[in-house]
């Protein structure tokens, strides 16, 4: 069963190695996620635990594989240096093997940040990215569009990476000017599958900060994160994960929004 047990990282180490004690049911999520206490003392800390168990079947995922995802999209996060998934080790607990991911943001309540918006089409704020232009149930339009800053553009460049197939705006959580990216059991498939719903950078040229740090996965994944992906990930995926990473630095282009599938999350949050 492979963890990541950083021995560096107090917090990685108390995550892998800490009796787990169950508080409450995250209600909101769509499998089984609990909030949960490790360690004890000044140590103590919360986190989410997402068992095995606890996962719905899907029809284009293999059953029981999401909380290895969790695990891989946490490895790639660390391996570029983007730093956006919060940290995650997989293992046993009081329902079986699953994800134990730090809790990031106040432990009473999860702040969304407002990077995804639908406006009536005058009240579109200057600067954001136009997404798709809909109608409500009077025939109004309105228009979905998202923030233009660098840690988006790198985001959206992460879950290309990934193949994320459920990029919401609620999967981003407020730290501060910055934010944590969760919920990524709905990646790595070997089949496109990529939905998101920050499509206005597609066709832009990606930064060279971002092509460095994909050059830097590129030379992990040949080494130990390799070893470590292929302990969650089938071959196929791992191979499609590098024709993407490849792609990506060949073109130096984020991917076209695709024609002959449905590009979208739903629900958008």
């Amino acid at each position: 069963m492979p963890t990541d047990t950083n021995a560096d990282d107090p917090v990685l180490r108390l995550l892998a190695d800490s009796d787990l004690e169950i508080e409450g049911r995250l209600v909101d999520a769509s499998n089984l996620a609990l909030r949960v206490w490790v360690g004890a003392g000044e140590s103590r800390t919360a986190a989410v635990y997402k068992p095995i168990q606890g996962e719905r079947p899907l029809w284009d995922f293999p059953d029981g594989s999401l909380a290895g995802r969790e695990l891989a999209a946490s490895l790639v996060s660390d391996a570029t240096g983007w730093g956006f998934v919060p940290r995650t080790v997989l293992r046993d607990g009081p329902l079986g093997v699953g994800t134990v991911q730090e809790w990031v943001g106040p432990l009473d309540g999860r702040e969304d940040p407002d990077f995804v918006r639908i406006d009536d089409p005058s009240q579109v704020p200057a600067g954001n990215v136009v997404v798709l232009m809909v109608r409500d149930d009077a025939n109004r339009p309105l228009v979905v569009s998202h923030s233009d800053t660098p840690r988006l553009r790198t985001l959206a460049l992460f879950d290309a990476l990934l193949n994320n197939a459920d990029r919401k705006a609620g999967a981003l959580l407020a730290d501060g000017d910055d934010f944590w990216a969760i919920d990524h059991g709905l990646c790595f498939h070997e089949e496109e599958k990529l939905r998101t719903v920050f499509w206005g950078f597609a066709g832009d040229p990606i930064a060279e900060a971002d092509l460095a740090a994909l050059q830097r996965f590129s030379n992990a994944l040949d080494a130990e994160c390799g070893d470590e992906l292929a302990e969650v990930l089938t071959p196929v995926e791992i191979e499609a994960l590098d024709d993407r990473l490849h792609r990506l630095l060949s073109t130096r282009v984020m991917p076209a929004v695709p024609d002959d599938r449905h590009p979208l999350p739903w629900p958008l949050w």
